[in-house]
C-alpha cells in the first residue's frame, strides 16, 4: 500500500489508461524520466526502441492513439514496486496485437517498462 509520500500504483487508473480514447491519462502515470523499451519483431532485444522521458513516451503514444484501433487490459499484477501487465489491441481491419510489459515503479509511477509486442502478419 502506497502512502502520501508513496503512493499506490492504481490498476483501475491503468485500465482506463489503456483502454481510454486518448493517451492522456496513461500518460500521467509515467514520471517525468521515465524510459520506456520496446522489443518486437523490428527492434529486437539487442537494440530495443528506447524512449526516455515523458516526451518522448508521449509522441509514442499520441502515434498509437491516433489509430483506428482498440485496446483492452487483460491482466495486470502488482506486487511492491514492481508490476506487469498484458494488452491486446485490434486495429478495425481485424489485425491483432498482442503486448506484455514488465514495469519498475517509483513514488507509484511508472519509472522503467519493457514492452515486447507481437502482431498478426
Amino acid at each position: 500500500m502506497g502512502t502520501a509520500a508513496d503512493p499506490a500504483f492504481d490498476r483501475e487508473i491503468l485500465r482506463r489508461g489503456v483502454e481510454g480514447q486518448t493517451p492522456d491519462i496513461l500518460l500521467s502515470l509515467y514520471a517525468d524520466d521515465a524510459e520506456l523499451r520496446i522489443v518486437d519483431r523490428t527492434t529486437q532485444p539487442s537494440h530495443p526502441k528506447v524512449l526516455h522521458g515523458r516526451d518522448e513516451i508521449g509522441r509514442m503514444l499520441e502515434d498509437v492513439y491516433s489509430r483506428d484501433m482498440s485496446h483492452k487490459l487483460e491482466r495486470c499484477v502488482i506486487q511492491g514496486d514492481e508490476a506487469a501487465y498484458s494488452e491486446s489491441c485490434e486495429y478495425a481491419d481485424g489485425v491483432r496485437v498482442l503486448s506484455e510489459s514488465m514495469i519498475a515503479l517509483r513514488g507509484g509511477k511508472i519509472a522503467e517498462q519493457t514492452l515486447v509486442q507481437a502482431w498478426d502478419e
